[in-house]
């Protein structure tokens, strides 16, 4: 059975990362998209909502899985048999950072690490972003999934 990983944050999953997710979904058996636990960093989102909102919207590709994971993203693959890391690319500053990532992860454990071209309509797209976005009012609807819009407005809700 071919595996792919495809890592991150997702506070929250935005277009953008359906976007790599759905094609890695295509390509490979199974693909698991592991959800970064970042103690250190306080998210929009608490680790079980991501995964419950990733589960909501990659639900039909049907091969793939939602975990959450700490530490190091080889010793993820190396415990559950996974031998690529997919990951996009928005722009050529996003290769620097991701090329060492790569190498180091190979040089690690032997991963490899397969970089996809980010959909042009969402080059620009971050979980940073449409926060602040959302934060100021802003209509991000053709951003996220109805059901990260709906999370985020009521998260978001100044009552």
């Amino acid at each position: 059975m071919r595996r792919a990983v495809c890592p991150g944050s997702f506070d929250p999953i935005t277009n953008g990362h359906l976007d790599i997710i759905g094609r890695a979904s295509r390509l490979y058996d199974e693909v698991y998209v592991a959800v970064m636990i970042n103690k250190a960093k306080k998210g929009l989102f608490e680790i079980e909502e991501r995964i419950e909102l990733i589960r909501e919207v990659t639900a039909d590709y049907g091969n793939v899985r939602v975990e959450a994971f700490h530490g190091l993203l080889v010793d993820f693959c190396k415990q559950r048999d996974i031998p690529a890391i997919v990951k996009g690319l928005r722009a050529v500053s996003d290769f620097d950072y991701e090329l060492q990532m790569a190498q180091m992860n190979n040089g690690l454990t032997g991963v490899e690490t397969l970089f996809v071209p980010t959909n042009p309509t969402y080059s620009f797209l971050s979980s940073s972003l449409v926060k602040e976005v959302a934060a100021w009012g802003g209509d991000v609807s053709h951003l996220v999934p109805a059901p990260v819009l709906e999370a985020l407005n009521k998260r978001l809700r100044k009552d």
